[in-house]
């Protein structure tokens, strides 16, 4: 028989078991909770974010491109076939925002690989774009000097390379003159 003076039964708060399980559940909780609810909310907020800079990015680009419509209406008249139209707005921004020399350009536009433009209406692009080359071989020249610490001979070699940016020996002496 039992003793029954040494056997006291506990209330129900007060057995370890419960508090143990009741803890395990409440960190389970507080788990589903700030995954579920912290990356919807973060998520939410990046799209916001990532939305607001695409949006920016996309008017900015609509207003340079509005300006350089309008300048170049006058060259865009209705008798210009539409390839020709397209072939200028690529060429615009491969010089405008890419930097890229005139041949480069012409050898982006007519590539097999690249956008299959015949040679017309990428020679159309070239003598319409109005682009300053010197300036677009500074760029480049800025950036590999900033990039890739090359030294002004190997800048040089790199924009008039028949392998790398294809600039003219005197767009390239340009760029290497107005170095800082």
């Amino acid at each position: 028989m039992r003793n029954s003076k040494n056997t006291v039964k506990k209330k129900w708060y007060q057995k370890k078991r419960f508090w143990i399980w009741s803890f395990i559940v409440l960190i389970i909780i507080m788990g589903i909770n700030s995954i579920g609810g912290s990356s919807s909310n973060s998520n939410k907020e990046a799209s916001n974010k990532i939305s607001k800079v695409n949006n920016k990015k996309v008017n900015q680009e609509n207003n340079k491109e509005e300006k350089s419509e309008t300048s170049s209406n006058i060259q865009e008249s209705d008798n210009v076939p539409t390839e020709y139209k397209t072939a200028l707005r690529k060429a615009k921004t491969y010089s405008g925002f890419m930097h890229m020399s005139k041949l480069g350009v012409q050898e982006q536009l007519t590539s097999e690989y690249g956008e299959k433009y015949s040679q017309e209406a990428a020679q159309y692009a070239i003598d319409n774009v109005q682009a300053d080359w010197n300036k677009n071989a500074l760029a480049k020249a800025k950036s590999y000097q900033k990039d890739m610490s090359m030294s002004p001979e190997g800048i040089r070699d790199q924009l008039t390379s028949e392998y790398g940016e294809k600039f003219t020996p005197e767009e390239a002496e340009y760029a290497i003159n107005n170095l800082k």
